[in-house]
């Protein structure tokens, strides 16, 4: 049942369904030889993570439409493509802009003393109007000045360009979460649902990191994509 459930978010998640609309349990059942029992206990699982819907009458069909990006997209290191979510397909949603002392942990990772003034701008990623993602940024001077009053109107890699604000490296830490009462209701999911954690640090052309970030992003709003090439010898 879980290899059925996998096979068939991926599917879901992916686009693959025409339409949107899956397979009868017949149709499944005979693609995947699977039993009647199993088949529902995999729908039941993508109902219950509201990926799929029931409709009477109609059949199943998918209740989401992730959005894809590259993750050299994701870092900022390349010119997203026209239809990223990248290419100011996203509108933010300002929760805080302000200067605060760097909590330790943040100034451990950015490598600046603790209480260092930083801006600290927090905000909420919409896509057709609905919340995908919440990110606070820690960012230190100079480049904290150049955005404290930037208008913000897409997504973090254009303010950063507005700002004049240039980067060279971008790295991230991904990790997985199950949303708490705080993020379920600023995200708009129900509390417990799967979430990706990630830490994100920005580094200038000198080396030095500038901008520490921790995005929370909806697990079945969001999907990120690469794909690695090896060199024939």
């Amino acid at each position: 049942m879980r290899r059925l459930r996998d096979m068939l978010r991926g599917a879901v998640q992916g686009g693959h369904y025409p339409g949107g609309h899956l397979p009868s349990e017949a149709e499944l059942m005979a693609s995947h030889r699977a039993s009647r029992a199993t088949v529902r206990e995999a729908l039941a699982l993508l109902r219950a993570e509201g990926l799929i819907e029931r409709t009477q009458g109609i059949g199943t069909h998918t209740a989401v439409k992730p959005v894809k990006t590259s993750l050299p997209e994701a870092h900022g290191v390349i010119k997203p493509a026209r239809n990223s979510l990248l290419n100011q397909r996203m509108r933010p949603r300002e929760l805080d802009r302000s200067i605060v002392p760097a909590p330790a942990t943040v100034a451990g990772r950015l490598g600046v003393a603790a209480a260092t003034p930083c801006l600290r701008l927090e905000y909420l990623a919409l896509h057709d109007e609905e919340p995908i993602a919440v990110a606070t940024n820690y960012v230190l001077f100079p480049e904290a000045g150049l955005l404290l009053d930037t208008p913000f109107v897409s997504d973090w890699y254009r303010l950063l360009d507005d700002a004049g604000v240039e980067l060279s490296d971008s790295e991230f830490i991904f990790d997985g979460e199950l949303a708490d009462a705080p993020l379920a209701s600023v995200l708009a999911v129900r509390e417990g649902a799967p979430l990706i954690l990630m830490e994100q640090l920005i580094y200038d052309h000198a080396g030095r990191p500038f901008d520490l970030a921790f995005i929370h992003t909806r697990g079945e709003r969001f999907r990120f994509v690469s794909r690695g090439h090896k060199e024939l010898s």
